[in-house]
């Protein structure tokens, strides 16, 4: 498979593409007024701890007081083979302690111990060394972990583990062996756990020894800041974005990285000088003057992703709607009828929507829970070959997923990892018109409801003369549609009335004025 990086760089923004066989996969952006928190260290002071739901509210001085659940004070029970956090989700997202899916977003599933009562570990004003695993989300603060990791090109050290685990994705057994043996004879003794990552498959002792060194320092160099500084603190700042994106993605699997900011591109030939030279020569200055998003078209693919609507190749279509508790995904045929047998044309049209839907996922980088409502198929093993080729592509994202069996409704459930705000959520604003909704009320129902209001002013006996002001397209309603609306109603209420059209009044939005003072008397007046 064809991989390459983008990063394109501003004063006031970092955005990188990633793209497989040419196809924009995954989009982040990062602007210093919305800097991202996940795998920064803080010394933070309890402010609550709840028997109740066994989890404790943390200050680490953000906005909003950090979540910290009882799971996330103890290490997983998969001690032999410990869950890489970098690899799959970037930036040390997951703190390699299994709790970054939290509310709603991991992939989840793995055992846990027993967990401990949080009222015996937490008191309230105890000081406490934090890790933040999830951004905040909407009203939530951000949610953080005990099981702090830091993490490396090659490695990540988690301080309080106990054992060196080796990715799952080196499946080589003598490799895993070799690399295990060969770490497990240069970390320091007891010095904690180590997870040997993925890029590490043809790691050096010296290389190792050299990483091994500067992630034991850089803890201890930690553990004496936090007996120094007066909680709440930072401690430790995660790398920045395409530092980040250079030590968790970029690798011999990668074929070119190209960067449009000089600045950007000598640091990141600075950093490969430390921690990998041999990937130097696939780095590149883009220096055309067409912009390098708009070369790769990448900039139309980002419009796209604001849109529910998703065309598929064979004609069919996906919507995507994100509610408060789910994102749901319908598949549709949409132009694609097939020719003859309409079980194949179906299973054609899902095939091709679970291909799209991972894609989407990644892209927009939606979590929590997923509902996909495929096209209904007859036959279990064409429901199974959809699965398989949804868990297939899902297998290429960085976030940990679980897809669950096609259900008798043709549903298929799912959860992703989420860690942060989705595009939608961090690039979009509620609209204020809709509220959200997505929708306005039609003139009709504009008119019916100022027709209410009205009556009610005159039947209060408190104005004469109102000037009524409508959006044109309401104006234009009642002139076409209901001519004699205001003759009628100045007949029933004994008011004076005039409209007037305002292109600044939204379009479900009319105001009511008493003249000739112009007093507002909307509000007073106002029914549904």
């Amino acid at each position: 498979m064809k991989r390459e990086i983008l990063i394109s760089g501003s004063q006031r923004e970092t955005r990188v593409a990633i793209l497989e066989d040419d196809r924009l996969v995954e989009l982040l952006v990062d602007r210093p007024n919305t800097r991202r928190m996940v795998g920064d260290i803080y010394l933070g002071t309890v402010e609550a701890v709840l028997p109740g739901i066994q989890a404790a509210f943390v200050n680490i001085g953000a906005e909003k007081s950090a979540f910290l659940h009882a799971s996330d004070l103890i290490e997983s029970e998969d001690e032999d083979e410990p869950h890489e956090p970098d690899d799959e989700n970037g930036n040390g997202e997951d703190g390699g302690n299994g709790g970054g899916g939290g509310g709603g977003g991991g992939g989840g599933g793995r055992a846990r111990r027993r967990l401990p009562n949080v009222a015996d570990e937490l008191k309230k004003g105890q000081a406490k060394l934090v890790q933040v695993i999830k951004e905040p989300i909407g009203t939530k603060g951000p949610r953080v972990t005990a099981q702090v990791s830091l993490a490396g090109r090659f490695l990540v050290y988690m301080p309080f583990a106990s054992k060196v685990g080796v990715s799952r994705k080196i499946e080589n057994r003598e490799q895993r062996t070799k690399l295990r043996e060969m770490v497990g004879k240069l970390v320091p003794k007891d010095s904690g756990g180590w997870i040997i990552r993925t890029v590490a498959e043809d790691l050096t002792e010296q290389s190792c020894k050299r990483e091994i060194d500067h992630l034991y320092g850089l803890w201890k160099k930690i553990k004496r800041k936090s007996g120094a500084v007066r909680a709440p603190a930072l401690l430790q700042r995660e790398t920045s974005l395409t530092r980040g994106i250079i030590r968790d993605l970029f690798s011999d699997k990668v074929d070119s990285l190209l960067v449009d900011s000089k600045a950007l591109h000598n640091e990141i030939v600075q950093y490969l000088k430390q921690i990998d030279p041999d990937l130097i020569d696939r780095v590149k200055l883009h220096e055309t003057e067409a912009p390098l998003f708009d070369e790769y078209d990448i900039e139309a693919e980002i419009r796209k992703l604001f849109v529910p609507r998703v065309e598929l190749a064979s004609g069919g279509y996906l919507i995507i709607q994100p509610t408060e508790a789910l994102t749901s995904i319908d598949v549709n045929t949409g132009r694609y009828t097939g020719k003859k047998d309409p079980e194949s044309t179906i299973l054609r049209t899902n095939i091709d929507a679970a291909r799209e839907v991972a894609r989407q996922l990644r892209l927009r980088d939606i979590g929590g829970i997923i509902v996909v409502d495929f096209i209904d198929m007859e036959s279990r093993g064409n429901r199974e070959k959809v699965l398989q080729e949804l868990r297939a592509h899902l297998s290429r994202d960085r976030a940990r997923t679980k897809a669950f069996a096609v259900s008798e409704l043709g549903l298929i459930e799912m959860t992703r990892q989420r860690v942060r705000p989705s595009l939608w959520q961090s690039m979009t604003a509620e609209c204020p018109t809709c509220n959200g909704t997505g929708r306005v009320f039609r003139p009709e129902v504009v008119v019916r409801r100022m027709e209410r209001s009205l009556k009610r002013a005159g039947a209060e006996h408190k104005e004469r003369q109102l000037a009524v002001r409508l959006h044109p397209e309401v104006a234009l309603y009642l002139v076409e549609q209901e001519p004699n609306f205001l003759r009628q109603l100045e007949k029933q209420t004994g008011l004076e009335l005039e409209m007037r059209d305002d292109p600044m009044m939204r379009l479900d939005e009319f105001r009511m004025m008493a003249k000739p003072a112009g007093r507002d008397v909307t509000e007073q007046y106002a029914v549904a």
